[in-house]
């Protein structure tokens, strides 16, 4: 009797321990669940959007200010006798392209300021002073149109109109002199712009100096007898400027080896490099 009391409770303590046993909870996921992985998006990640997007490099929108702006400032050329490198690079260069604060706000691309004849429209921004006055316009246009009439009708600008139209250097260096900017550099900006976008062209265009395709092709038909790994072939945006920095030469070396005169390229074209 005693022993089957000890083999029950025995067998009830077994039982006891097991019952003990923690829980496993599995979670099932619903029908049609899917894992979807967050998509890094710049410096935000979102579940399942992706921006299709993409922010235009300042390259790019240089080149689109100049598709913009050039057939204005080639009409400006024609009649008022600025180079049209000149009107364009310094519109680049004032305006960062059209992306300036005064160019987004005031539609004024040159950064003129109001002075003393000045009745239309002003806005006020730091410059070399605190809040200093500029001048305003309704459309970008008028800005070109405004910095036609402040070189022409201002004798400090005078000398710039006895310069060749087609010597870009020259009106840089002129447009400092005669107190257009106080940045000293402002002459090696102008023409780094003109060089590197080829602007000079509009001003070929205009004078008409253009050199045919055909008569390209007959001038540097031989190459004067150069070797072909010594070639360098122009590509589309290619530029003085640019093939001259790829090579280490400077624009006028890079020029001489080719004996061009020109400022224009044409794609196809070979140039001596070495």
């Amino acid at each position: 009797m005693v022993k089957k009391i000890f083999l029950f409770l025995l067998i009830a303590t077994l039982i006891s321990c097991g019952s003990s046993k923690p829980t496993i909870v599995t979670t099932k996921k619903p029908v049609g669940w899917k894992y979807s992985k967050p998509i890094q998006n710049g410096s935000s990640s979102k579940v399942g959007t992706q921006s299709t997007s993409k922010p235009m490099s300042t390259n790019e929108m240089t080149y689109g200010y100049i598709a913009q702006y050039n057939s204005v400032a080639m009409s400006n050329m024609k009649t008022y006798g600025i180079p049209a490198s000149i009107i364009l690079a310094q519109g680049i260069l004032e305006s960062g392209s059209g992306q300036s604060d005064l160019a987004t706000t005031a539609n004024n691309h040159f950064g003129i300021k109001c002075h003393n004849d000045w009745t239309g429209d002003k806005i006020y921004k730091d410059d070399d002073s605190a809040n200093e006055c500029f001048r305003k316009y309704n459309q970008a246009s008028e800005s070109y149109q405004d910095h036609a009439m402040v070189l022409t009708g201002k004798k400090r600008y005078a000398n710039l109109f006895t310069l060749p139209k087609g010597d870009y250097k020259s009106w840089a260096k002129g447009l400092k002199d005669a107190g257009y900017a106080t940045d000293p550099r402002y002459p090696e900006k102008l023409i780094s712009y003109i060089e590197t976008y080829n602007l000079s062209q509009y001003d070929a265009k205009v004078l008409g100096k253009q050199m045919a395709k055909e008569e390209t092709k007959v001038l540097l038909q031989d190459n004067f007898g150069a070797d072909e790994s010594s070639l360098y072939e122009i590509q589309k945006g290619d530029t003085f400027y640019s093939v001259s920095k790829k090579f280490n030469l400077t624009v006028e070396e890079l020029k001489q080896k080719n004996n061009l005169t020109e400022n224009t390229l044409s794609i196809g074209q070979k140039l001596i490099v070495k």
